[in-house]
C-alpha cells in the first residue's frame, strides 16, 4: 500500500522540558491549545502522568477550555486496579467525577467504545505507556478506539510517549491471516520498535481509517534511547511490568502464558522468572546457556507463585540476567526457553488449550507468535536457530512497512 505523504497532523512542538517530553508534556506547554473549546474522552491508565507525575485525567479536568467529559480504561482500568485478563466494569471516577468505561470487560464486544460512549464528544485522546509488543493490549486499545473515533467522525488525538526497549530493533515472525486475537489484531512485528503515535499513523494507513488523526510528538526522543535515557519517571503499565528491563524481556517471556509454565506471576520478578515444579533447575540453566543467546545469562532458580499458575507450589527453573541489553533478542530467548523446558519433560508440559484473549479453539501460544509453525517446531524436536531465517525475511520486510510512518530519527 503506497503510504500518504503525511500521515498525521502534528501539533506545534513546546520548549523542552527535560531530556524527554512526552505528549502530555507538550500539550501541558501549550496550555491545551489543541484541545481547547473541545468535549473530549480520554483513554488513559496510571502511565498517563507528566514529568510531575500528574495524570492526565486530572490536568484535563482543570484545564480551561477543556470539557473533560469520559473516560475510558483499557486492560486493568484507568487506575490500574485489575490484573491480567480480569474484565473491569463501568463506574465513575472517584477523582474526576466523571463516567468510566472499561475496553476491557466480559465479552469481545467490550474492547472498543460503543456509539453511545462516542455521542457528544468532539475528540478521543489516547494516553498510555506502551511497552513495545505486539502482544501488550493497549495498542490494540488504540487501534479499536481509533477505528471508533472515525466511524464516529470525532477527532483522534494520540499523546505520544518514548518506546521503553527502544525503536531501532525489530524481531520476531508475522502475524497470519486466521490468527488475529487481542494480543494480535494487526500484523506487527512481535518487538515492533514504533511507539504509540507511529502506530496510530501506520494504522490510519494500512486500515484506510478516514478519521481526523493528530499526533502530539514527544521531544527530544531519538530510536536508540531506552526508558534509562528519558529521564522520564516510569509508572507501572500493568502490574506485572515493574521495571523497564522487565518490558524488555516480555517480546519473548510472555511466550510462556501459551504453556503450563510458569512465567513468575505471582512473584516479585514477573517474566525474569521461569519455571515448573517437575523441572530441574540447573539443567535447564545450562541447556539454555549452551544455546549462547546474545546478551543474556541464565541462573538455576527456585520460587513459589502467592498466585497464578502453580501458586503455592515450589517451582524449579531459571532466572534471566540482561548482560548485554542492546544485543539482547527476546523473542528468540522466549521460544528457546519454550523448547528448552519442554525437551527436558515432554510428559508434563502443556500448550494452553483453554480461551486465551477471547478466541477459543486456537493454542494461546499459536496467537501469541501468529501462527502455529513454531509450536510445530518445537513439537518436532526443533529449536530457535532453525526458525531464524524465516524470521529474518519476516523481521525486514515489517522494518519496510513501518519506514513511512516513523516520527522519529
Amino acid at each position: 500500500m503506497t503510504a500518504p505523504r503525511r500521515p498525521a497532523r502534528r501539533a506545534r512542538p513546546a520548549r523542552r522540558l527535560r531530556a524527554v517530553a512526552t505528549g502530555l508534556d507538550q500539550l501541558v506547554a501549550t496550555r491545551f491549545r489543541a484541545l481547547r473549546g473541545l468535549a473530549v474522552g480520554l483513554v488513559c491508565n496510571p502511565t498517563a502522568v507528566d514529568g510531575r507525575l500528574r495524570h492526565a485525567a486530572d490536568l484535563l479536568a482543570a484545564a480551561p477550555g477543556v470539557k473533560l467529559r469520559a473516560l475510558f480504561g483499557p486492560e486493568h482500568g484507568v487506575r490500574g486496579e485489575a490484573q491480567y485478563m480480569a474484565a473491569v466494569g463501568d463506574e465513575r471516577d472517584a477523582r474526576t467525577g466523571v463516567p468510566v468505561h472499561s475496553l476491557y470487560g466480559s465479552t469481545a464486544a467490550s474492547l472498543r467504545p460503543t456509539p453511545g460512549q462516542l455521542a457528544g464528544l468532539d475528540a478521543l485522546v489516547f494516553d498510555i505507556q506502551d511497552v513495545g509488543s505486539r502482544y501488550y493490549t493497549y495498542q490494540a486499545t488504540m487501534m479499536l478506539c481509533q477505528e471508533a473515533a472515525a466511524a464516529a467522525g470525532i477527532g483522534f488525538f494520540v499523546l505520544d510517549r518514548p518506546n521503553p526497549i527502544g525503536g531501532v530493533a525489530v524481531e520476531g515472525p508475522a502475524l497470519r491471516r486466521g490468527f488475529e486475537s487481542f494480543c494480535g489484531l494487526h500484523d506487527l512485528a512481535p518487538r515492533h520498535g514504533m511507539t504509540v503515535g507511529e502506530l496510530a499513523c501506520l494504522f490510519q494507513a494500512e486500515r484506510a481509517l478516514s478519521g481526523r488523526l493528530t499526533v502530539v510528538p514527544c521531544e527530544g526522543w531519538r530510536r536508540d534511547m531506552a526508558q534509562p535515557d528519558t529521564g522520564l519517571p516510569w509508572v507501572f503499565p500493568s502490574p506485572n511490568m515493574p521495571t523497564p528491563e522487565t518490558a524488555l524481556l516480555y517480546p519473548g517471556m510472555c511466550l510462556l502464558e501459551g504453556t503450563n509454565l510458569s512465567e513468575g506471576r505471582g512473584t516479585t520478578r514477573p517474566f525474569h522468572l521461569l519455571g515448573a515444579p517437575w523441572l530441574d533447575a540447573g539443567r535447564l540453566s545450562a541447556a539454555l546457556d549452551a544455546e549462547r543467546l546474545p546478551g543474556v545469562r541464565f541462573r538455576p532458580a527456585s520460587f513459589t507463585p502467592a498466585w497464578d499458575k502453580h501458586a503455592g507450589q515450589r517451582c524449579h527453573g531459571a532466572e534471566l540476567h540482561l548482560a548485554d541489553p542492546a544485543a539482547f533478542r527476546p523473542f528468540r530467548t522466549g521460544l528457546a526457553v519454550v523448547a528448552a523446558a519442554r525437551a527436558q519433560d515432554p510428559a508434563r508440559f502443556r500448550w494452553r488449550t483453554e480461551p486465551y484473549e477471547f478466541v477459543e479453539g486456537i493454542p494461546a501460544f499459536d496467537l501469541l507468535c501468529g501462527s502455529a509453525r513454531e509450536r510445530q517446531a518445537i513439537e518436532a524436536g526443533r529449536g530457535w536457530r532453525d526458525l531464524a531465517g524465516a524470521w529474518k525475511a519476516e523481521e525486514r520486510a515489517f522494518a519496510r512497512r513501518r519506514k513511512p510512518y516513523l516520527l522519529y530519527r
